[in-house]
């Protein structure tokens, strides 16, 4: 494919403009200290540091069990190693919160993330924490019934439909 010399310079014009759209995206992106520091308090505020503390042992956990089917006998030996690595792991926790934080931090300003942290420590904030996983198994199982139902409702509408096709199903 040949292109004229507009062509080029129309697509060489393209290209350095999406290349700065993305290098001031990336800059955008990055957040401060500050707003990583209140992205912090909010991931404590919203439990999830108790969210993330099984995630440790149950990687050491995992890891462990890879290797008791080829090595019965060892298992006191990995229980051992495992209890050792997960004290020794322990406050490795920390890097997890901090990962979320910088992610909350990417998708909100420093002030909206002081915000929702004032937010979470009202009276309010605190009674959607506790009530937020409630309402959320709750809503989950309502919506299973529904599509429970439904689905019965247009099982009957393509039996009905393919009757006055001439089928019977």
């Amino acid at each position: 494919m040949k292109f004229r010399p507009l062509d080029r310079l129309f697509l060489a014009a393209a290209l350095a403009a999406a290349c700065l759209a993305c290098a001031g995206v990336a800059r955008a992106q990055a957040p401060t200290p500050a707003a990583i520091a209140a992205a912090k308090d909010l991931v404590i505020a919203k439990g999830g540091t108790a969210m993330f503390e099984p995630l440790i042992p149950g990687v050491i956990e995992s890891a462990k069990n890879t290797f008791v089917p080829t090595n019965p006998q060892l298992v006191p030996q990995l229980n051992q190693v495992a209890a050792e690595l997960r004290k020794e792991y322990d406050p490795r926790k920390d890097e997890i919160v901090n990962e979320v934080a910088i992610i909350y931090a990417q998708h909100f300003t420093e002030q909206e993330l002081k915000d929702l942290v004032g937010f979470y420590r009202t009276p309010l904030g605190r009674k959607l924490l506790a009530q937020e996983p409630i309402v959320l198994d709750t809503s989950l199982k309502a919506a299973q019934a529904w599509a429970v139902r439904f689905s019965d409702e247009v099982i009957e509408r393509f039996k009905v439909e393919m009757k006055k096709k001439g089928y019977n199903l």
